[in-house]
């Protein structure tokens, strides 16, 4: 590989992990802040860890973690918040998997349309089935712009590490 082509390649790689990654902050198919992580650790690896130090790696790593767990108390914490059963839990989580091959849609509506089956599965009323569901998909937007957050906090830290 020419010396020249080599910090392309792998400037390129490190773009496209974060671009991905950020698109997978909001499609629960990718790995959103891993793949920003990646990408990160992409330049950092190759120039040795000298341009990308250990500090900064540590602190986007923490970050993409916490985003792992932020993502899945999310939901779960705005089901509860209504008084979701633990059948509406289990059902927001099936419902979320389920809803990543419906694209969009599904991404949106599978939560939702899980926690109220699980609530009805339950023996809970039309109504009460409505909120939990209603509380799910709050907690997963919360959960969403707090990913959203702390992605940009690891891009930004990245940038300041390069100056």
């Amino acid at each position: 590989m020419s010396a020249t082509l080599a910090p392309i390649i792998i400037w390129t790689i490190c773009v496209a992990c974060i671009f991905i990654g950020f698109a997978g902050v909001i499609v629960p198919a990718l790995p959103g802040t891993p793949l920003i992580f990646a990408g990160i650790f992409t330049v950092a690896w190759w120039y040795d860890f000298n341009l990308i130090g250990t500090p900064t790696l540590v602190i986007t790593g923490i970050l993409a973690v916490l985003a792992l767990g932020v993502d899945l108390i999310a939901s779960v914490l705005g089901a509860k918040r209504v008084g979701a059963s633990r059948a509406a839990v289990i059902g927001s989580t099936i419902g979320t998997l389920v809803g990543m091959f419906f694209f969009i849609p599904g991404i949106i509506l599978g939560p939702f349309v899980g926690a109220v089956i699980g609530e009805l599965y339950a023996q809970s009323g039309l109504s009460k089935a409505t909120r939990v569901g209603i509380g799910t998909w709050i907690g997963l937007l919360f959960g969403t712009a707090m990913k959203i957050a702390i992605s940009f906090a690891m891009i930004g830290i990245f940038l300041l590490a390069l100056i």
